[in-house]
């Protein structure tokens, strides 16, 4: 298992609508990070896309990062088949092998388990020929309804990434999300959190914490993925609160992807880029 990061490690550093820092960190500045940080992996979402770059400055990123010897993961969203098979040329063309998606379809339906079983089907030769695995990410698809389509696509190239937090949006707990998903894990979006009440009592708050520091039991996560077989690498991703301002937000996370980064290599040995 290697570290990496996500675009979505640096989501306020990046900026997005209603959120723009002054220096947006752009595509090498995350390689530069990844070098700098001693990771093994850089993976790039649809906020960062690299699809969406021009050509000139996409090409010098694929270069650094060949140098640097990081490996690259690209991300997008949909899971209609003539967008995943543009996005599995893309993948190949930048020398990736997995592909990392959000399975919605058009307007941001999700599929259902028979329609999701359908797509996997009519896409996994493509897949298995490029040598490039499909990891779709928990997210409004209840985990057992994604299990189900896997199982009935049956390939070792489709699987998912598995992400510690995003199930609570339909009310899945990280325990139930890893008991279905775990063997089906292409890459692990490492996430810690806390879940606290509110002040009033009635409801409670979600917030991101650093790695190691939230209610995320991530020796324990580990040890699920180990004993189901999961091949994956663990990719940080943070959810820092805002601030009083878009500069100490960004401060804010810059130290949290430090720490985090420090945790991990910690709990994952060797797993440095230089390990």
């Amino acid at each position: 298992m290697k570290i990496g990061i996500c675009t979505y490690a640096c989501m306020w550093s990046i900026g997005f609508p209603g959120a723009r820092p002054p220096d947006p960190l752009c595509a090498m500045d995350l390689i530069n990070k990844a070098r700098a940080l001693n990771v093994s992996v850089v993976q790039f979402g649809p906020n960062l896309a690299l699809q969406d770059l021009p050509d000139s400055e996409r090409s010098a990123v694929l270069q650094a990062a060949r140098e640097a010897k990081l490996d690259l993961e690209i991300g997008s969203r949909g899971v209609e088949p003539a967008h995943l098979r543009r996005m599995l040329e893309f993948t190949r063309a930048c020398g990736s092998a997995l592909l990392r998606t959000v399975p919605e379809l058009e307007g941001g339906r999700i599929p259902s388990r028979t329609e999701l079983a359908a797509i996997l089907r009519e896409v996994e030769p493509a897949f298995r020929r490029a040598g490039v695995r499909l990891a779709m990410e928990n997210s409004l698809m209840p985990a057992a309804e994604m299990s189900a389509a896997l199982e009935s696509a049956g390939s070792p190239w489709l699987g998912v990434t598995l992400d510690t937090v995003n199930s609570l949006a339909i009310a899945e707990g990280t325990r139930e999300v890893v008991s279905a998903l775990a063997r089906w894990t292409h890459c692990l979006h490492v996430k810690d959190f806390i879940i606290r009440r509110e002040w009033h009592m009635m409801g409670f708050r979600v917030e991101g914490r650093p790695a190691g520091q939230g209610q995320l039991n991530l020796p324990w996560l580990l040890g699920e993925l180990a004993a189901a077989g999961a091949r994956c690498n663990a990719v940080l991703e943070l959810w820092p609160p805002e601030q009083s301002s878009i500069e100490q937000t960004v401060a804010l996370e810059q130290q949290w992807l430090t720490e985090s980064v420090a945790y991990l290599k910690r709990l994952i040995p060797g797993s440095s880029a230089s390990g």
